[in-house]
């Protein structure tokens, strides 16, 4: 549904995207992940035709953005972050102008309009100024106008920022069902919310796709990524060392009293063993917990940067030139 090859965006002193390779098919919801500055939303410009690549290509539906730009955003329905809204129209006036710019049958446009105000939790609020809605009713606004061409292509940018915890719920109830329907590109930052809705991730960093999969095969693929919570009574000091000592514990820190983090080797449970090193010791186990990496952690480990390392790095460049 969605093909992008060798897509790249250069501009005079810094490129922003460099040869990215994609394919998202019909009916999938994949999760658009990256810090800010990682050529995320310049992507995603790029594939709904508002922003002309400097090489590669994008075909959405079939179509190329590129050859017939029209005719693909016919078939894209798209959220960006800041949705620009005409502060002197009223809600419902704003999506009947949607509703006319993306070619909504005339007969349909009332039904349309009511149909996504519901959807988007918009209905309240039609006969109020878009100047003057907060920054949540905004959002969903402009989620309603993404929908009313019920476009087979969803790309959204942060469509749950500026909402009420009542409203995230609903929007995700939303974004569930939308995926029935359409196939959808989700960015946003808040990672629980990747995991809890798309079937998959991309993580961009630095303009490069530096993941691909599902949220299980990423946390899976997290290296050395086991981590063993150990309560233990005992006497003496010597509980770390023994712990240490295990074979796969890779590191052992103490946390409090009695209390100690095992970092495991991948592939590892260390579980049976620390049982029976306490029958062995006498000790008391009080507590035993094994857990594995969020979302969050593959994405902090993929993209966080040795700011430090940059730094050097760009100094030394200069001191040679």
């Amino acid at each position: 549904m969605i093909e992008v090859e060798g897509l790249s965006k250069r501009y005079v002193d810094k490129e922003a995207v460099a040869n990215v390779s994609f394919f998202v098919p019909e009916g999938e919801v994949l999760g658009f992940l990256g810090p800010n500055g990682a050529g995320k939303t310049t992507t995603m410009r790029m594939i709904t035709g508002y922003l002309e690549p400097t090489a590669g290509q994008v075909r959405v539906a079939g179509i190329d953005v590129a050859r017939d730009p029209l005719a693909a955003r016919a078939a894209i329905g798209y959220l960006p972050e800041n949705v620009a809204l005409y502060p002197e129209m009223r809600v419902e006036e704003y999506l009947r102008f949607r509703a006319a710019v993306e070619g909504v049958p005339r007969a349909e446009v009332k039904a349309r309009i009511a149909e996504v105000s519901e959807r988007c939790m918009v209905a309240d609020v039609g006969r109020q100024l878009c100047g003057t809605l907060s920054k949540g009713y905004r959002q969903r606004v402009g989620l309603a106008g993404a929908l009313i061409h019920r476009p087979k292509v969803l790309i959204l940018d942060e469509p749950t920022i500026g909402l009420d915890p009542r409203q995230i719920v609903k929007i995700r109830e939303l974004l569930r069902e939308l995926g029935r329907d359409h196939t959808v590109i989700l960015s946003t930052h808040i990672l629980p919310e990747v995991e809890q809705v798309c079937r998959r991730v991309l993580i961009i960093d630095r303009g490069s796709i530096v993941a691909d999969g599902t949220p299980e095969q990423l946390r899976a693929g997290l290296t050395g990524s086991s981590e063993l919570t150990v309560e233990i009574e005992a006497p003496g000091d010597g509980v770390a060392t023994a712990l240490a000592a295990l074979p796969g514990a890779a590191e052992v820190q103490q946390e409090g009293d009695g209390r100690y983090r095992v970092v495991v080797e991948a592939g590892v449970d260390l579980r049976r063993q620390v049982f029976q090193l306490a029958v062995a010791r006498g000790w008391v186990l009080l507590g035993l917990a094994q857990s594995t990496p969020s979302l969050e952690d593959v994405f902090l480990r993929l993209t966080t940067r040795d700011v430090a390392a940059e730094e050097a790095a760009q100094v030394e460049e200069v001191g040679r030139a």
